[in-house]
């Protein structure tokens, strides 16, 4: 069997994984997210060995399973997130538990405004760190909270041996030794996605020293065995192999099938990202259109990064900030007692662009398509004709046309684009499915089991320990799919109201600006 294990944001989640791809046993444990200021995001890196050592023990338990089963352990983790390490927990590592000098940074935490201006600043615009690490300077990235810490906690900083992302301080936990992997490292700030390194002209703009980093391995590959604390904390064998493992984007699209060139990875969780696999990095760098003088839009709006399936495969991906949160937001807000599900009943009966009322779901500001934290969510065309059954499709075919506009960048880059794979919790919904595949204008398919950023990590550890040759086969071996749905013949009709929708962004930007400034909290 192979162990797959998935730090995520809520919860650490483990799978035991038969060579089938048969899922044997799942388990999770769930932990809070601390946010002692407004925009604030933070965890203690302590947590999460704890849950996975409560993890692997249920999964022990559940199965009766022998820990000479366990062929081999991958790990999965949310990506961005800052975890800082001083030289006593690099040398403690592997024998005993170890705590980070400072809580984690996570990938949702906003504090860092002012530290990606400086990066801009240091690097000569933000064309300049998309040429060089493939993506534009985000709050969710690495290096914006590396600076922030040496600005706002220099003696923490002082102590600073290491910084490792969330998955990584697991696997230094169970190893003993300092790692990471490209996918993960790509999420940094810190990593040229095109030479599969960390970028010299990042770590010298921004006096970075490079041995802060760990050295970075392709995500199949092994980095260590279990120590024998570890694996006495565990309950497993030692020696048992460790392989690089990826981040949670990476992780999940192996768990989707997505490894090949043409594929993409739709999912519709609280937020929704469009994964696209690429066969050569592919930067969004956007230039102007002959004979036209409109505004560019701004560079980085997708993220170039390393994929997991091997040294030859990166990706393209996009998120907004809120996809299937949107629609739990309008169900807690107009209909609190009703079932979603209710909901959705009520909007397949809605006819096919609302009649003239649209959804803007940038309810928690946006990251893309528009990078812009004071975008705001709306309703826009509401008269006395409209239901709740309007307002409700209404945010499923706002949710649905603001993913197609990070696909639509996708394919510009260029990036081809043939079938999209649907998952998270959105994709249970088969109205929004039909949606989705006649506004992208593509087959969308759900896999028969959606296990997530744990199933993509067992296979990992499956193509490291030589159960397949490669990440490509383990897909195809372990995955198949549980229904593919055609655009249908009613496609057409979204054109007119998604290009509407499209432009609304642009002609209410200023507005959104007007509205932020009188937001509680807000100084300006």
């Amino acid at each position: 069997m192979l162990l797959g294990i998935d730090i995520g944001t809520s919860s650490t989640k483990g799978l035991l994984v038969l060579p089938d791809g048969r899922v044997v046993a799942s388990a999770s444990r769930a932990y809070p997210v601390d946010r002692p200021h407004p925009g604030w995001s933070e965890q203690d890196p302590a947590r999460w060995w704890e849950a996975t050592v409560a993890v692997v023990g249920e999964l022990l338990s559940h199965t009766e399973a022998d820990a000479t089963q366990i062929r081999a352990i991958g790990v999965s983790g949310q990506m961005h997130g800052s975890v800082f390490l001083d030289q006593a927990a690099l040398d403690r590592a592997g024998s005993g538990r170890i705590h980070a000098i400072h809580p984690a940074l996570l990938w949702n935490d906003q504090r860092t405004a002012t530290q990606c201006e400086s990066i801009e600043r240091a690097m000569g615009g933000r064309v300049a760190i998309v040429r060089a690490v493939g993506n534009a300077a985000l709050p969710g990235f690495t290096l914006p909270k590396l600076l922030w810490l040496r600005e706002h906690e220099p003696d923490a900083y002082s102590r600073l041996a290491m910084l490792v992302n969330p998955k990584d301080f697991i696997n230094l936990q169970l190893t003993g030794l300092p790692s990471t992997d490209v996918g993960d490292a790509s999420g940094t700030l810190l990593f040229d996605p095109a030479t599969r390194a960390w970028a010299p002209a990042m770590l010298d703009a921004l006096g970075i020293e490079p041995g802060l980093l760990p050295p970075i391995y392709e995500s199949a590959a092994i980095v260590g065995g279990l120590t024998p604390w570890a694996a006495g904390e565990l309950g497993l064998r030692p020696a048992t192999p460790v392989v690089a493992g990826s981040g949670d984007n990476q992780c999940g699209a192996i768990g989707a099938g997505v490894v090949a060139p043409g594929m993409v990875a739709a999912t519709l969780g609280t937020s929704g990202v469009i994964y696209a696999h690429a066969s050569r990095p592919r930067l969004d760098l956007p230039s102007r259109a002959p004979d036209t003088d409109a505004e560019l839009p701004p560079p980085g709006r997708v993220h170039t990064m390393c994929a997991a399936a091997g040294a030859d495969s990166w990706c393209n991906t996009g998120c907004m900030l809120a996809a299937a949160g949107a629609l739990q937001w309008a169900r807690d807000t107009i209909a609190p007692a009703v079932e979603i599900q209710v909901l959705i009943d009520e909007a397949a009966i809605a006819p096919i662009g609302c009649e003239g009322l649209v959804f803007m779901p940038h309810l928690s500001g946006e990251r893309c398509p528009y990078p812009d934290p004071r975008a705001r969510g709306a309703w826009v065309g509401l008269t006395m004709r409209h239901t709740r059954a309007h307002m409700v499709r209404a945010v499923l075919e706002g949710v649905a046309f603001t993913m197609v506009q990070m696909l639509d960048i996708v394919r510009s880059l260029p990036v081809g684009v043939e079938h999209a794979r649907l998952g998270g919790g959105g994709a249970r919904s088969r109205l929004w499915r039909q949606i989705h595949a006649d506004v992208f204008g593509l087959p969308v398919s759900i896999p028969a089991t959606e296990q997530g950023p744990a199933f993509g990590a067992a296979l990992l550890a499956g193509v490291g320990s030589g159960m397949w040759e490669t990440v490509v086969d383990a897909c195809g071996q372990t995955i198949l799919l549980r229904e593919t749905v055609e655009p249908s013949h009613e496609a057409d009709q979204y054109l007119h109201i998604r290009a509407v929708h499209t432009a609304l962004y642009a002609r209410l930007r200023e507005t959104f600006d007007s509205l932020g400034s009188l937001a509680p909290g807000n100084d300006e």
